[in-house]
């Protein structure tokens, strides 16, 4: 081969991986590197037994119904998708409603900043985000609406990266993070002027205890917001395909069962709360949130050609590429329950606390 083959051979690779890598867009999501990717709070000789551990629930489905077992199940999913999620996805671990000429960072703050809007706090007051991952939420809202937002996740890890976060952002004196269980918060009653959570009390086995324990903590006549994971009206629990569907969804994504839409508001009102609004924002004329999902097909491979690499050469842990791989399978049942209507991840609840709230005696 003369050399100026050789020198169009060696453009065409190099002219292929830039596209491949910069085109397509880069792996990694501001604040993750793909060669920092980690197991969380668990050793890197300890994630693929940490992974087979998480499945190994789903193996004794009735464990992962009772309060008592969920925090483990729930840390340990977190503790392997962090990193990853925060790499490829972002700081917010949530969907939003696709925007046209909105970047999807646009699209997922103008969701965040609908929660607080809805809630209708002021500059000062205080505020709790029930679930709050690594913060993305916390600090666009607290930016946004100047409140002081206090979140509760139940990772340590993902404490740890909140508060970097926060700190890089400058924020931190707006923002403020917990490691505890929104089962039983670390926090006084009628001690919040309000509270949202986005995507985040689906891991709750029961809904009304993570609901009583936002009524104990809020002001009486504060708002709280929810945007709640379900299965719409569409479902049927005798199709095979809208299980399976709904089952993947479960398991790949550390839930204990999906929620009726229906169940929702019923869960509310046991616990003293009065219902203000309930809306699915997945509806139309909502444009579809499945679209990132659809479209990051050819990212995924990318990012999986480069965990396989990684881990093949010591930098990721071994389990990294199994724990890869089971959230696009997961992306998929989300994509096909988002297709086929029968799931939503933002049925939006708001719920105010009454100013004479009755006694739960």
């Amino acid at each position: 081969m003369d050399s100026f083959s050789l020198f169009c051979t060696g453009a065409l690779l190099a002219g292929g991986l830039y596209w491949f890598v910069c085109v397509l867009g880069p792996a990694e999501q501001k604040g993750k590197r793909a060669v920092d990717l980690s197991g969380g709070s668990i050793s890197a000789e300890k994630v693929r037994d940490n992974y087979k551990q998480y499945w190994s629930f789903f193996r004794r489905p009735k464990e992962i119904e009772t309060a008592e077992k969920v925090p483990d199940f729930v840390d340990t999913f977190y503790n392997l998708v962090t990193d990853i999620y925060e790499w490829g996805w972002g700081q917010s671990f949530h969907f939003s409603p696709f925007i046209p000429g909105k970047s999807h960072r646009d699209a997922t703050r103008l969701h965040e900043e609908m929660a607080v809007d809805l809630i209708d706090v002021k500059p000062g007051d205080r505020i709790l985000d029930v679930g709050c991952g690594v913060g993305g939420p916390m600090r666009a809202i607290a930016a946004h609406s100047r409140a002081k937002v206090v979140g509760i996740t139940i990772n340590d890890y993902q404490v740890n990266r909140a508060r970097m976060h926060n700190k890089k952002a400058g924020l931190d004196s707006l923002c403020e993070v917990v490691c505890g269980n929104f089962l039983e918060m670390p926090f006084q009653d009628n001690s919040f002027d309000g509270a949202y959570s986005i995507e985040a009390t689906c891991h709750a086995p029961k809904l009304e205890d993570v609901y009583a324990e936002v009524f104990r903590v809020l002001k009486p006549g504060s708002l709280y917001v929810s945007y709640e994971w379900v299965t719409t009206e569409k479902y049927r629990a005798d199709n095979p395909e809208h299980v399976e569907v709904i089952q993947g969804i479960e398991r790949g994504d550390a839930l204990p069962g999906l929620r009726s839409y229906s169940d929702i508001a019923e869960a509310a009102k046991k616990v003293g709360f009065e219902i203000v609004k309930e809306k699915d924002l997945a509806k139309p004329p909502s444009l579809p949130w499945w679209n990132r999902l659809k479209m990051g097909r050819i990212a995924y491979w990318r990012n999986h050609i480069l965990v396989i690499v990684l881990a093949a050469i010591g930098i990721a842990p071994k389990g990294t590429v199994d724990v890869h791989d089971m959230l696009f399978k997961t992306a998929d049942y989300l994509t096909r329950g988002g297709d086929s209507g029968i799931f939503s991840p933002m049925h939006m609840i708001l719920l105010r606390k009454p100013k004479e709230a009755p006694s739960k005696s």
